[in-house]
């Protein structure tokens, strides 16, 4: 055929003599004569199709839909108007968006489609794409979320603009406030599901990449059931029919009795509302009936299935039984801490380590909309631990053990009423892994080295001083429990006061002793009373955990004058800074140097690991360190320490190294640690450091073979204990198999 496009778009391999033109070719080759501004093209679903072409402003993205007809069009609007009204849930990412796309429609209204339409299979594929689209995924933006290469959304201008791998940035049509933006700019990071009195309730961890428009990128959605019209009504007049249920004798079971009595309430109320309700409810029975022989359309609203009726219940005894829009958060146990600020304000939650999004503070799709409710859930929650909350007592920090909740799980939460809080009140939740990790996670985790671990071990075994410091949700109590495997079996740990309950005793010689649960109209559990009966218990190692306030520094400080080895946390971020506040708290000066080691764990980018170990030196000792060490004068006494070992920025572990002439496997660390152990022990410091290095290769075996369980752990290490050379010869056999 002749060439008849315009000269500039020719192509150059055309023949002037024959006329002929070349064959099609990709529209990106430069060479292409009949599409020169299209960069590139891609069918992202059968029909539909994106393009990329090039203007004079810059890049344009294009979709090309599924063209209806005249009898498809009415077809599609017959499937709009039967679904009209109906309880659909859109997907909240690209990637449910897309698997949706993929799946279809559910069977149940696939027959809503097949009786409301008559066409050809291609003209039945267009409009079920559009009918999907439209209903159950994210409109005009549907195409977008099917294209993989879009990275990308920006809605800072008046249009939508995309980045695609390739070209970026690209105008579409699309307006910038297009419905189902936020969704269609939206990654999934992990789906899992909580589980509360029989009701499995979704979770859904996304990451938003739309700019200029929430600060926050990673979202927490749970997604509980969808409420129809007048069903929050309905929930509320059943609660206060439950309020005021009489009740015969002890309920044993509150959860079995709120759900029956809300069952039978519900139950009533749904099908008996009015004589409307009756009708309703008869016909779509009898519809319902009919669509089972093929005899009429399917309905699809939920108002009168037993679906309904189960989500009710679901909203009461979560809100009866369970802490209201905090039930599913608190039970997650994929979360660390929750946040509820003031009213209206969306609930934020804190992920435990980097598995679900960046491990930072997140926000959910649950708020507080009223007060009242607020205030409901805070006194309910200081309730649950014996505590009232009244106007002279407006806030509290209490401790709860939920129901469906892991026994071993701390949650520790500070309320307060709307008294001291401008805003309304607020909640902060603080919940402890339900098990105890171990230093192989530590080290799987990249929060410790080996070495530092194994100078844990020799603390540990040795009844050591220890102090972990740092502030508030770094790891302090994390890194101080996965260590308590290398007390001894044989030796007797005590913890002392509130922060015993977030400390795991592995021994069966282990005691707890806390000031709580031990009050009567006569006399309170003091401090010092515990100091008393921990004498009495003759106690190898004690446990102090949270040294913060003043009686619990003068714990600590008679504590260390017994001998007994001492562990505790306290808040503190630099090695200066705990020194001035241990000073300000009345510990003399001189008792610092009976300190061994402190650690100071960090949390940065969601990443929680140990930032620097440091010994406190004699003033001949400190004459002796040439690396990162220093002094600060308190009170006429000045106070040395020295850095034993730090992670660098660049993530690696270091070690103070105090003779580079040995071999690196033999070199000496923590010398001045070493020496106060070798005189604890009526020993020689070459010993001592052999025992390092023989306990560095066990942490070694221990990293290579996973062992992660906390009893396991405990179990070998008294192996070891019992009998050194037959666990060794156990361990080798294991692993050669």
């Amino acid at each position: 055929m002749p060439d008849s496009s315009p000269p500039e778009h020719r192509s150059e391999s055309a023949s002037d003599v024959d006329g002929v033109v070349p064959p099609p070719i990709p529209p990106d080759d430069p060479d292409a004569w009949y599409a020169p501004d299209v960069r590139t093209q891609r069918e992202l679903f059968p029909d539909v199709v994106a393009t990329v072409r090039e203007t004079e402003e810059g890049f344009r993205y294009g979709v090309r839909e599924p063209v209806l007809g005249p009898s498809e069009e009415e077809a599609l609007e017959r499937i709009r108007d039967h679904f009209e009204g109906a309880n659909l849930r859109r997907p909240l990412t690209r990637e449910g968006a897309v698997e949706q796309v993929e799946a279809g429609f559910d069977p149940k209204y696939r027959r809503v489609v097949d009786r409301l339409t008559d066409l050809t299979r291609s003209a039945r594929r267009r409009v079920e794409y559009h009918a999907l689209a439209e209903l159950l995924c994210l409109g005009r933006l549907t195409p977008l979320a099917l294209d993989d290469a879009i990275e990308v959304a920006d809605a800072a201008s008046d249009r939508l603009v995309v980045h695609t791998d390739d070209y970026a940035p690209a105008d579409t049509d699309l307006p910038a406030d297009a419905d189902y933006l936020e969704r269609f700019a939206s990654e999934r990071v992990e789906t899992h599901a909580v589980d509360f009195r029989g009701f499995s309730v979704p979770v859904v961890v996304y990451r938003e990449h739309l700019l200029g428009a929430d600060s926050f990128a990673t979202k927490y959605a749970v997604l509980e059931p969808n409420l129809l019209p007048g069903d929050e009504d309905l929930i509320d007049e059943c609660k206060e029919r439950i309020w005021e249920t009489n009740v015969d004798g002890v309920v044993d079971d509150r959860a079995a009795f709120v759900r029956e009595r809300a069952r039978q309430f519900l139950s009533r109320r749904l099908t008996a509302r009015n004589t409307r309700a009756w009708f309703d409810a008869a016909k779509y029975r009898l519809r319902t009936a009919l669509a089972e022989y093929d005899l009429a359309v399917p309905p699809v609203d939920h108002r009168f299935s037993d679906d309904r009726l189960t989500d009710l219940v679901y909203y009461v005894l979560r809100d009866y039984v369970g802490h209201g829009k905090l039930t599913v958060p608190i039970r997650d146990g994929l979360l660390e801490d929750i946040e509820a600020n003031r009213v209206g304000e969306r609930i934020k939650v804190v992920p435990r380590g980097r598995r679900i999004g960046h491990g930072e503070r997140v926000p959910t799709n649950l708020a507080f909309e009223d007060e009242s409710t607020f205030v409901n859930v805070v006194t309910q929650m200081a309730a649950a631990d014996g505590v009232e909350l009244n106007a002279s007592s407006p806030s509290a920090k209490v401790n709860l053990s939920p129901e469906g909740v892991p026994h071993a799980e701390t949650i520790r939460c500070a309320v307060a009423l709307p008294a001291i809080t401008e805003g309304g009140p607020h909640i902060s939740i603080r919940k402890q892994a339900p098990e105890t990790m171990t230093p192989v996670d530590l080290l799987d985790n990249g929060s410790v080295s080996t070495e530092i671990v194994t100078l844990l071990w020799l603390l540990y075994e040795h009844h050591g001083v220890a102090l972990f410091s740092g502030p508030t949700g770094v790891g302090k109590t994390t890194l101080l429990n996965a260590h308590m495997p290398f007390i001894p079996y044989s030796d007797r740990p005590i913890s002392i006061d509130e922060g015993s309950r977030e400390v795991e005793l592995p021994h069966e010689t282990g005691v707890s002793l806390t000031t709580r649960d031990h009050e009567s109209d006569y006399k309170r559990v003091t401090m010092a009373d515990l100091m008393t009966e921990c004498n009495y218990l003759n106690p190898d190692v004690e446990v102090i955990a949270e040294i913060n306030t003043e009686a619990s520094f003068e714990t600590f400080a008679e504590t260390l004058n017994t001998g007994h080895g001492v562990l505790g946390t306290t808040h503190a971020d630099d090695i200066e800074k705990l020194i001035n506040r241990v000073i300000e708290q009345g510990l003399p000066p001189y008792l610092l140097r009976e300190i061994d080691l402190v650690v100071f764990p960090q949390h940065v980018d969601g990443e929680r690991y140990v930032g620097e170990v440091v010994e406190l030196v004699s003033e001949a000792e400190f004459a002796d360190c040439d690396g990162r060490c220093g002094a600060i004068r308190k009170e006429g006494t000045t106070v040395y320490w020295n850095a034993v070992a730090w992670r660098d920025r660049d993530g690696r572990f270091r070690l103070d190294y105090d003779h580079p002439q040995l071999g690196d496997d033999e070199r000496r660390v923590g010398l001045h640690f070493f020496d106060r152990l070798a005189e604890r022990t009526d020993r020689n410091v070459e010993t001592v450091e052999e025992e390092f290095h023989r306990k560095h290769r066990y942490v070694q075996y221990l990293e290579r073979e996973g062992v992660t369980d906390f009893d396991e752990l405990f179990s070998f290490l008294a192996d070891l204990q019992n009998n050194e050379t037959a666990t060794v010869e156990r361990a080798k056999r294991e692993v050669e198999r």
